[in-house]
């Protein structure tokens, strides 16, 4: 500000000077010099003020306008940052009560996981006994058959199924030719597995478990070649049903020989799993057999149908030409009456013609 004023006043003070330059050349002027600055300082200084205010003035207002557009400013500034704030502060009371609610459901699954382990400690307690692994072998086996086939499908398997040599099979599939009846039994091969895959045991331990599992798979595969399959009564073949699918995925990942040994002696060891497959395969098997008899049924008595057919078609034929011919019987009837009707009305007609000629005469 002050520089500008400053600025205008040196201009002002040049002007003068070359103003009384012009005026002490012109010798013909009559008026005085001394008289002219005088008129021309007080000039300047008006103009001078004048300005100062007109400046000052202006400053004024344009400081009072951006300071109301600034106050303007900051508070819809203010205002967006409270919207802003209460919005955070709605989204951030939000995530807290979802990961509050998210903490709750971990506490829950974690008192569910405890008391999960523990019934597994105490399944793994039970399993611990022969007896209670045949038992737990049996009722997985159940379910699956009741899952594929229904419950009580008589016609089809049939539980602690009893064969003509004595020996009792948790099961039996009573597929048709080719496959026959099919004997399912429930082997739980567990102690030795579980001593070989403990690694908190000593290799020589761990070895030895395995060379016991492996004579336990083997017992087991030759108890069920021998006891169910039977020629003439069974299949040629029968089913090793582990109830566990860590068993049954040791066996065909590491032990090839057992799987060898359970195929030379038509058994084949399945799982939950692989088990429910094979039966699900069975069913349509049997499914699609009873859709093929019921098919050559129908296909037998459509030809029935298309003889039987035949034999209308030949009389209804007859029949057609028959009503023919009594229908051109009828028209020839019907015109021959109609011939005699005629007949008989201009024989009418004749004599009473003669009649009335024998009036007239007489």
């Amino acid at each position: 500000m002050e520089y500008i004023i400053i600025g205008l006043l040196i201009c002002i003070i040049i002007l003068g000077i070359i103003l009384f330059v012009k005026i002490s050349k012109n010798k013909n002027s009559d008026i005085n010099i001394t008289e002219k600055l005088g008129n021309l300082e007080t000039n300047m200084a008006k103009e001078l003020g004048n300005f100062k205010y007109e400046f000052s003035n202006n400053l004024n207002k344009d400081f009072e306008n951006l300071n109301d557009r600034i106050e303007k400013k900051l508070l819809i500034m203010n205002e967006k940052v409270n919207m802003r704030l209460d919005e955070n502060f709605e989204k951030t009371n939000k995530t807290f009560t979802n990961v509050l609610e998210r903490l709750t459901k971990i506490d829950e699954a974690q008192k569910k996981i405890d008391s999960l382990s523990t019934e597994i400690v105490s399944l793994q307690s039970v399993l611990t006994d022969k007896k209670t692994r045949g038992i737990f072998g049996e009722v997985n086996l159940n379910y699956i058959l009741k899952s594929v086939f229904g419950e009580k499908n008589d016609k089809i398997y049939n539980i602690q199924y009893t064969l003509s040599n004595g020996a009792i099979a948790d099961s039996i599939i009573h597929a048709p030719e080719p496959l026959g009846s099919i004997c399912i039994d429930s082997k739980f091969p567990l102690e030795n597995y579980e001593r070989m895959t403990n690694k908190s045991l000593s290799k020589e331990e761990r070895e030895m478990a395995t060379k016991l599992f492996k004579i336990d798979v083997k017992k087991h595969i030759e108890a069920i070649s021998s006891k169910y399959i039977i020629a003439g009564e069974t299949a040629n073949q029968a089913i090793m049903f582990l109830p566990a699918e860590a068993i049954f995925a040791e066996i065909n990942a590491y032990h090839p020989d057992l799987l060898k040994e359970a195929y030379n002696k038509k058994v084949w060891l399945t799982s939950p799993t692989t088990l429910m497959s094979t039966l699900t395969t069975v069913y349509m098997i049997i499914k699609n057999m009873e859709r093929n008899k019921y098919a050559k049924i129908m296909q037998i008595e459509l030809n029935k149908l298309a003889i039987e057919f035949g034999r209308y078609k030949e009389r209804w034929d007859k029949l057609t030409k028959s009503i023919d011919t009594v229908s051109k019987d009828v028209k020839d009837i019907h015109n021959t009456t109609e011939k005699i009707t005629k007949r008989f009305d201009s024989i009418n007609k004749v004599e009473f013609e003669k009649e009335d000629k024998e009036l007239i005469e007489n």
